[in-house]
């Protein structure tokens, strides 16, 4: 059950997240927002969507499974000055709080890296009070889809996969969430998808540059050379491949994200 976090805490994986906002990231949930809720954001991050989330509800406590991830979420409500956040260490498989505590459960890009997501979704009902809202967004590696397309960006894809499944994780969960919450007792469930789109010359230098960077230098590239899955040469030959990606004219890329917003009855 157990797993381990593919991407760790890097600087160029921190740029990716703080970029993530209520509006691109969970534009899906924000139509059922109202400003008497109370909101748990499991697996917050940085806290940039946890802040955004905040100015549209009552409360909203943000989670993370180490203080250490936590303090960062912490540094964001305090540079922006949000005041309704508290903060809670636990894990999403045992969440520490009782039954029908929240209005909204919300969680992003976190199921595709926990042991076991059923559980996790079981444990985020638990704690929504009858009426209310689970709601989870995850991306679906092997659905990105990108062009110019050259061999060295499939090897990263390929490499993302085995280092994600050797964590206990599962890299395409976007496809798998719908499934996910039926086995998790959910009975009311719309499930959606959504996708990041990276084709102007800035979007592409980037995202193409953020990840030029993580393949080096984030606990992926640590991971993946001491699996042996990587040499280090492979490691700089895929850099080079998001560099050139970036680089092309009509480069583009869509990331797609599996989405639901789950009822809890």
């Amino acid at each position: 059950m157990k797993a381990v976090y593919t991407h760790g805490h890097h600087e160029s994986v921190l740029r990716s997240h703080r970029w993530r906002t209520a509006e691109n990231s969970a534009a899906y949930l924000l139509p059922h927002l109202r400003d008497h809720m109370t909101l748990l954001d499991v697996g917050c991050g940085p806290g940039t969507i946890t802040a955004d989330l905040a100015g549209l509800v009552a409360h909203v406590t943000a989670a993370e499974v180490k203080d250490e991830a936590l303090n960062l979420a912490r540094a964001e409500a305090a540079a922006r000055g949000t005041a309704n956040v508290g903060f809670a260490v636990t894990d999403a498989h045992a969440l520490d709080f009782p039954d029908d505590t929240f209005d909204v459960v919300h969680a992003h890009q976190v199921l595709q890296h926990v042991g076991d997501p059923v559980r996790a979704l079981r444990e985020m009902r638990r704690v929504t009070r009858p009426g209310g809202l689970v709601a989870v967004r995850d991306s679906d590696y092997a659905a990105f889809a990108w062009y110019p397309s050259p061999a060295v960006l499939q090897e990263w894809m390929a490499l993302y996969q085995k280092v994600a499944r050797a964590n206990g994780g599962e890299p395409d969960a976007g496809r798998r969430l719908l499934s996910w919450a039926r086995e998790a007792g959910f009975e009311d469930v719309t499930a959606t998808s959504s996708t990041w789109c990276f084709a102007t010359p800035e979007d592409r230098a980037w995202w193409g540059g953020m990840w030029a960077e993580r393949i080096l230098k984030s606990d992926m590239a640590a991971q993946a050379l001491a699996s042996g899955a990587a040499t280090e040469d492979d490691l700089r030959r895929i850099s080079d491949g998001w560099r050139g990606w970036a680089a092309a004219e009509d480069g583009w890329m869509s990331v797609l994200h599996g989405e639901i917003l789950c009822r809890v009855s």
